[in-house]
């Protein structure tokens, strides 16, 4: 059976004893029984003892004096933000009952190091030397945690959006002009797909706000806000990219010699590896003229290409555009956003089933105010807090996708987890 790195096994609803157990076999049983077999602490980055704890897990290790010292440390530093319950009754500010000790413990010395973001724990942790430090995450690991209120818990989420879903439903006022699924069969009208979403977003907004002139796209885009131009960008950049099946004039090996000098930015052949210059593989010739004259009369603002277009002869122009139009579009790489039942199937790998986390490192969420976790959620992505895990995972999400998270697990019931030693082999 696992056990925490040997020597101690997770355990709920018991008090913290400084003994080794006795019945170590029965507890571990007792704590199978309590949870499903994930539940049990798998964390094996340390080998403490009673005798020598790692320095990070000291808290597990603390005796009923060292709880009720902790206790008293709290009343004076802790308890008017977080209540001397843990359960906090500020708006952002995170409940702490029956959280992970060594996981409180590693945050306080981060504040005290200001390595945390942000400065509201400075008064309270700024003249606690370490045990303090220690007595208190233990103290506050003790409590039972909060629970969601009983309208809460019962609460329905809110239907998950499915932003592809979304951006196809916009699509369809497209369809007319730009095709079914974004392949154009209108002369002088773009195709949409091969487009990186980055591109496609920044296009729409320079009809939105006039930079880009025409009198249909300008009002279409006006009635789209910045979730909506998403939406739109994610659909096309995940369909199937296709040429346009218009008419090309002009001379192709005329064009594929002059797009050499265009290779550097828009890519061999046309498929561009940088997410703010467009693909030219497969577009419309016509509209790549219209638009190749736009940049030369100065209709649109971008001083490489004006200076790229104003030495180009309308032949030159109709040659470039049949070359590209005939080159094979590519799809842009594009991740299919996940499904909140997905996110949290990925969340639960370190915080545990429903956001009970087993590992005394890793932080509980169930329970968990639901404004706190969004705002901590936005903290990792915006890197003013610095977890190179946590970077990573909250990199992609979106707003939904940070209130969805935050509200389920909100939601869930928490569990007090107690790590109990029992002795070494």
């Amino acid at each position: 059976m696992a056990s925490f790195t040997g020597n101690f096994v997770a355990h709920r609803n018991c008090r913290p004893s400084s003994r080794p157990a006795v019945l170590a076999s029965l507890l571990v049983a007792v704590a199978l029984l309590a949870f499903p077999p994930t539940a049990v602490a798998q964390s094996s980055r340390s080998k403490p003892s009673a005798a020598s704890p790692a320095p990070d897990l000291r808290s597990v290790y603390a005796t009923a004096t060292d709880v009720a010292e902790g206790k008293r440390i709290a009343e004076s530093t802790c308890s008017r933000c977080h209540g001397l319950n843990g359960v906090s009754g500020t708006r952002g500010v995170p409940h702490i009952a029956g959280q992970r000790p060594p996981y409180l413990h590693a945050k306080l010395r981060a504040y005290q190091a200001g390595t945390r973001g942000g400065h509201e724990m400075d008064p309270a942790v700024k003249y606690l030397n370490d045990d303090a430090l220690v007595k208190v995450a233990a103290y506050y690991g003790t409590l039972e945690p909060s629970q969601p209120a009983g309208a809460d818990a019962k609460k329905s989420p809110p239907p998950a959006i499915d932003p592809v879903a979304a951006g196809k439903a916009s699509a369809a006022a497209c369809a007319g002009c730009h095709g079914e699924s974004g392949v154009s069969a209108m002369p002088g009208t773009p195709s949409l797909v091969g487009l990186d979403p980055k591109y496609f977003v920044a296009a729409m907004t320079a009809y939105k706000s006039g930079q880009r002139k025409n009198d249909i796209m300008q009002p279409l885009s006006a009635s789209l806000n910045e979730t909506d131009l998403k939406n739109l960008a994610l659909y096309y950049g995940l369909q199937k990219a296709a040429r346009a099946t218009t008419p090309a004039q002009g001379d192709q090996a005329a064009g594929k010699a002059a797009a050499s000098a265009c290779a550097g930015c828009h890519g061999e052949n046309g498929v561009s590896a940088t997410a703010g210059t467009p693909s030219l593989a497969g577009q419309d010739a016509q509209y790549h003229v219209a638009a190749l004259h736009a940049y030369k009369d100065g209709a649109r603002k971008d001083d490489t290409m004006k200076g790229v277009a104003s030495g180009l002869s309308e032949p030159q122009m109709k040659a470039l555009a049949a070359y590209y139009a005939a080159q094979e579009p590519r799809s842009p790489k594009v991740d299919k956003p996940l499904t909140l039942a997905e996110w949290v199937q990925r969340c639960d790998r370190c915080h545990g089933v429903n956001g009970n986390s087993t590992d005394p490192r890793t932080p509980a969420l169930a329970g968990q105010r639901v404004e706190y976790l969004d705002k901590a959620l936005r903290a990792y992505q915006g890197g003013v807090r610095k977890d190179s895990v946590m970077a990573a995972m909250s990199a992609t999400l979106t707003e939904a996708d940070m209130q969805a998270l935050s509200g389920y697990y909100s939601r869930q019931r928490a569990r007090a987890f107690v790590y109990v030693t029992v002795p070494a082999r």
